[in-house]
């Protein structure tokens, strides 16, 4: 890439960042979800999720999960602002950010 009369050969690769906004309520992850398409994240689905030891489909909570698809280091000042907006977000509707997304199907 040429910029400026000088060439620049950074290569950066994609990063891919993960989110899991858990909610007890159904109608909050679908709001929740609706306001983050509207900002263009690359994925935004809610997806049903299990409580950890727990197999009854009463015990599952909803939950959105969202991806990020990002030149920016997991750990950058943005990822960090996006990480406590995300808190507030399901903290104002009894939810939490949970760190593990492995158990979410990414199939689309």
């Amino acid at each position: 890439m040429r910029r400026a009369g000088r060439w620049h050969r950074r290569w950066h690769p994609w990063v891919v960042t993960e989110y899991l906004l858990v909610f007890p309520e159904r109608d909050d992850a679908e709001e929740v979800a609706e306001e983050l398409r509207e900002e263009e994240f690359d994925e935004v689905r809610v997806v049903r999720e299990a409580l950890a030891g727990e197999d009854d489909s009463e015990d599952h909570d909803w939950a959105v999960y969202v991806r990020v698809d990002t030149l920016d280091d997991p750990t950058s000042a943005v990822a960090k602002a996006l990480v406590e907006r995300f808190e507030a977000v399901t903290a104002d509707r009894d939810g939490w950010l949970d760190d593990d997304v492995s158990g979410i199907d990414q199939a689309r």
